[in-house]
């Protein structure tokens, strides 16, 4: 028994490293409005990271998605008004580290603000938007922010957002433009994609690894009690 009390705060420390190393989770924006839809562009449009920096910080990361349809490759871009929104789990709560970028040229850095709670055509409100300058030329591939809990904390990165009236969690304003010799030109369609339910936890195997850890640590622990 007096060997059990050194070996057992080891063996939680190690559980408690892997959550949080693997504390993220991952959405997939794969349900399109009428006005992409009835376009033929069906997605999946973008992904959105949720990543749990600690139990009152999360960095939220929406990444554009590509789609080749007919031959041609189109990119589903975010920009203009709710170019990303989220619906927040958490009574009160500060955005901050607003940053967007797009990684083909040709493009205006993003102008963002904090445009709060908004009605995000065709998927209700997220009480949580952010807000871009203008459009196409202003659109984005790439968009990142933090959120800050004021009112609790959260249990884990599937905590961080909860699903609005509408069923959705996260959501963006989608511009479809065609890949021609690596620019884009030919502005198709704009519309408004949110989370389907694909949702994953992408941690490159840290899980698994920290798995293997922490038994190859119980098994050393059962032949040092033996002895």
């Amino acid at each position: 028994m007096k060997k059990l009390k050194y070996i057992a705060p080891i063996l939680i420390a190690l559980a408690c490293f892997g959550l949080q190393r693997a504390d993220a989770i991952q959405y997939t924006l794969s349900s399109g409005n009428s006005a992409l839809t009835d376009a033929g562009f069906t997605g999946p449009y973008a992904t959105v990271d949720v990543t749990l920096v600690n139990s009152t910080t999360a960095t939220i990361t929406f990444n554009s998605l590509t789609q080749t349809i007919g031959g041609n490759t189109y990119v589903y871009l975010m920009g203009d008004g709710s170019s990303g929104a989220v619906n927040v789990h958490a009574g009160t709560w500060n955005i901050s580290g607003i940053s967007g970028s797009n990684s083909y040229s040709g493009f205006n850095s993003p102008i963002l603000s904090n445009a709060g709670s908004q009605n995000v055509d065709g998927f209700g409100v997220m009480n949580q938007t952010v807000d871009n300058f203008d459009g196409f030329s202003y659109a984005m591939t790439h968009l990142t922010f933090t959120l800050t809990n004021t009112s609790g904390t959260w249990a884990n990165a599937g905590a961080v957002l909860i699903a609005n009236l509408q069923g959705a969690l996260a959501a963006a304003h989608i511009f479809v433009a065609q890949l021609v010799n690596g620019q884009l030109v030919n502005v198709m369609v704009t519309g408004f994609a949110a989370n389907g339910g694909a949702v994953n936890t992408p941690d490159g195997g840290t899980t698994v690894m920290l798995l293997g850890m922490a038994l190859g640590a119980l098994g050393m622990a059962r032949r040092f009690l033996r002895s």
